[in-house]
């Protein structure tokens, strides 16, 4: 089979095809034919080529079982839709391990403290509440809402109007900056 041997059929008909024979091959074009889309719009969103060809392996994995379930009529805007909601779950997953390694930091420090624990967690608990308040304004907005209320990076764009690369930005020198604030005052 050549590449471009089926380029004069549209998307439509191979989607027809592949209902009416259930044969995989048809498929096969559909995905050959979107490959680079599904690459693009995965690097947009997990910024890693590794991840995103492995994302694009996993899209095609799951295009093939819902295309076994599902009538799909619009292929390219249906596949697009996959893709970045893959990508949303890769991201969302990657922000509950931060959180879990976060909490397992926590508990083991729990364990490692002696009884002036509470002391100490109180006195570092401010620091970090007055090390906050050292934060610019949208640092400051971005990782409280991020951090202390679990918002999402859409629900934080959504609520400030900051566009999205403003809001992962700040998040990200804002949790850099308040550690450092925290970690210099804890010296003192």
């Amino acid at each position: 089979m050549k590449k471009n041997s089926y380029s004069h059929i549209s998307d439509s008909e191979l989607l027809e095809k592949f209902y009416a024979e259930h044969n995989n091959q048809w498929l096969g074009v559909l995905l050959e034919r979107y490959t680079l889309l599904l690459l693009g719009v995965c690097m947009k969103y997990l910024k890693n080529e590794e991840l995103a060809k492995d994302a694009v392996q996993q899209i095609f994995l799951k295009v093939i079982a819902e295309l076994q379930k599902y009538k799909v009529e619009y292929f390219k805007s249906w596949v697009y839709m996959v893709a970045r909601n893959h990508c949303f779950m890769q991201l969302r997953d990657k922000t509950r391990k931060f959180t879990r390694e976060i909490t397992d930091a926590v508990q083991l420090a729990d364990e490692t403290i002696h009884t002036s624990l509470h002391i100490e967690q109180d006195h570092l608990l401010a620091q970090v509440s007055n090390s906050l308040d050292e934060l610019n304004n949208e640092q400051k907005t971005c990782v409280t809402l991020f951090y202390l209320q679990h918002k999402s990076y859409q629900e934080i764009t959504d609520a400030t109007g900051y566009s999205l690369l403003q809001v992962k930005s700040y998040i990200q020198n804002g949790k850099r900056n308040l550690k450092m604030l925290v970690e210099k005052k804890m010296k003192h």
